[in-house]
Parts: C-alpha cells; sequence; structure tokens
C-alpha cells in the first residue's frame, strides 16, 4: 500500500462508483434499493456501505437504503441476501473475513462462493493494533513480552465471535506463541468503548474505526498489519519493522448480490474510473481516511484479487480457544 495515497484522493476513489452512465436491464432500478452489511452500524463497514450508496444513488437515480444487520460475524446477514431474490434491488457489502467463514464454519446455511454474485472489490486495508493510551504496554515487542510473562492472559476485544478482528487477534497469539483471551462485542464501536474505560488490553481492528481515537490520544497505535506503513498513520511502524513479519495482512470490502443476478445490473453496479463526482462536502471526521479505494473486480479465483476461493486457508485453523464456533 502507498503511503503517497491521500485521504482527498481516496474518498474520491470510492466516491467514483458513481461516475459514468448506468446501463442495466430495461426498467431497473425502479425502486429504491437496499444494501445490507452484516455488521453494527457507525463501524468500518457501515461507513463505507454509506459512501457506496449514496454514490450509487446518485448514479442509479433510486434512493440506496442501508440496512444493518448485525449478527453472527456478518453470517446472518449473509444467509439472508442468499436467499434473496436476485432482482438488482438487494445488495450486500462484505468484508474479508465472508471468505475465511467456509474454512471456519461446517454447517453454514448458504455457500460463501456459489450463493453470491461477485460485483466489485471496494476497498483495501491493513488493520492497526492498538492498546488504551494509559496501558503500560507501548510497542509491539512490550505487548508480546507482557502477554509471555504474565500469569493471566492480556485481554483482547472484537466485533464479535468469528469476525476478522477476532480470528486476526488468534492469529497473533499463534504467530508470537502466547496466550490472549477473547472478549467478543456486538460491533467494533463496542470494543473501543471498553478499550478506553480499560476492561481489555488491545484490540486489533480497522483503522477507520481507530482513527478519530488514535488522533485523539485516547489509544495508542503499535503497529499496522500491511506490507508498507499506512497513509493515514505514516508515523506507525508495520509489524514487520516492529518485529513480527510473519503477521502480515489486509483486509477489503466488496459488493455482491444474490446468484444469478443479470449481468447488465453486475455492470452498471461495477466501480467505474476515479473521478470528479461530488453530492456534498465530505466529512473531515478523520474515521473516513482509514481506506484505500480498490476499484476492480471481485473473482472468484484468477488474478484479479482477492480472489474469493483462496481468501481462507490462512485464517482455517484458529486455536480451540477461539470460540469461533459460537454466535456472537
Amino acid at each position: 500500500m502507498s503511503i503517497a495515497v491521500t485521504r482527498r484522493a481516496a474518498l474520491t476513489g470510492l466516491a467514483a462508483l458513481a461516475a459514468g452512465p448506468a446501463r442495466a436491464q430495461p426498467g431497473w432500478p425502479a425502486r429504491a434499493i437496499t444494501l445490507v452489511h452484516g455488521l453494527a452500524p457507525g463501524g468500518p463497514s457501515d461507513i463505507i456501505a454509506r459512501i457506496l450508496a449514496e454514490g450509487l444513488a446518485r448514479r442509479l437515480g433510486q434512493q440506496v437504503v442501508v440496512d444493518a444487520r448485525p449478527g453472527a460475524g456478518g453470517r446472518v446477514a449473509a444467509g439472508q441476501i442468499a436467499r434473496a431474490a436476485p432482482d438488482g434491488y438487494t445488495l450486500m457489502t462484505i468484508p474479508s473475513g465472508h471468505a475465511v467463514s467456509a474454512a471456519l464454519y461446517k454447517n453454514l446455511p448458504y455457500r460463501t462462493i456459489d450463493d453470491f454474485s461477485m460485483i466489485s472489490l471496494l476497498t483495501e486495508y491493513p488493520f492497526v493494533v492498538v492498546t488504551h493510551a494509559d496501558h503500560p504496554i507501548r510497542t509491539l515487542a512490550d505487548l508480546i513480552s507482557t502477554a509471555r510473562s504474565r500469569p493471566a492472559p492480556l485481554l483482547f476485544g472484537s466485533a464479535g465471535n468469528g469476525s476478522l478482528q477476532h480470528l486476526a487477534g488468534e492469529l497473533l497469539a499463534k504467530t508470537v506463541n502466547a496466550t490472549f483471551q477473547h472478549v467478543p462485542y456486538r460491533g467494533s464501536a463496542q470494543a473501543i468503548t471498553d478499550l478506553l474505560a480499560k476492561r481489555i488490553d488491545f484490540i486489533v481492528d480497522s483503522p477507520t474505526a481507530e482513527l478519530e481515537f488514535i488522533r485523539a490520544g485516547q489509544v495508542r497505535a503499535l503497529a499496522v498489519t500491511g506490507a508498507s506503513r499506512f497513509f493515514s498513520l505514516p508515523e506507525i511502524p508495520t509489524t514487520a519493522e516492529a518485529g513480527i513479519p510473519g503477521y502480515t495482512f489486509s483486509s477489503w470490502q466488496g459488493l455482491v448480490a444474490p446468484a444469478g443476478l443479470p449481468a447488465a445490473v453486475v455492470a452498471a453496479s461495477t466501480p467505474r474510473s476515479p473521478g470528479s463526482w461530488r453530492s456534498r462536502p465530505w466529512p473531515s471526521g478523520s474515521g473516513w481516511s482509514g481506506m484505500i479505494p480498490a476499484l476492480r473486480a471481485l473473482t472468484r479465483s484468477g488474478p484479479a484479487s482477492p480472489p474469493i476461493s483462496t481468501s481462507g486457508p490462512r485464517w482455517s485453523t484458529p486455536p480451540r480457544s477461539s470460540g469461533s464456533d459460537e454466535p456472537d
């Protein structure tokens, strides 16, 4: 990820989903479109969905309503979308955790690939490891040494059992051979609240969720998980720079619909090249700068990464203690 990407460029790029004329099957869309996501309101998925909804509404000439349906790390919403009619009036943004689900859960009520029409990749971003500002842990090395030396495990919060934040914490434990205790919440916002209240020790989360608190000095960023430093946090080292080269990964958000979506609707919903589209001034809140637009096809497999079918293997064997088989 290049640190040369600016906040304005990032937001303009994502809003470019609305640039260019929409061409779809005759008569579509004739009514409002529902854009679903499966995580809590106010979190990274909600922010991305609302940017996308505004752009699509302007481009398509119909209202696009964001519908947050949190539960089980997004699996409840995914099951509902998999059973919806493929008529173009129900779309869904998915996090990269969607691709991991098939490797973790044997009894999913849907197929993570075959029950969805893949429309577009939207954004990519690393995660950031944070603790509260008053914590004696001041670096990633401190976190690891503390986890290995204290009798009680450090507590890490996540957006819910089976969420990518949960799996990221478990992967960190596995990578550094340490033990952490997972504390699941119903969304990132609740986890951050408890971090600020010093009830938990750290979170591994998206920059979109954490930037406001990092810049306000309320939480301390220890490292970012990308291969290079993140444009919104150029002063924060990567995990490799902090001494853990094996803990490098990025997350993404994509746009899907029920399987069988007409090709013309897929084409009309697919990103165009970045342009000068604006529907209103962008908010100045720092949380909006925690994403990098990635306007390209979301594929089942092949060169237009991230291929859905190959996103799961690295995350497929979390420790038994993760609790990932339990609903959140």
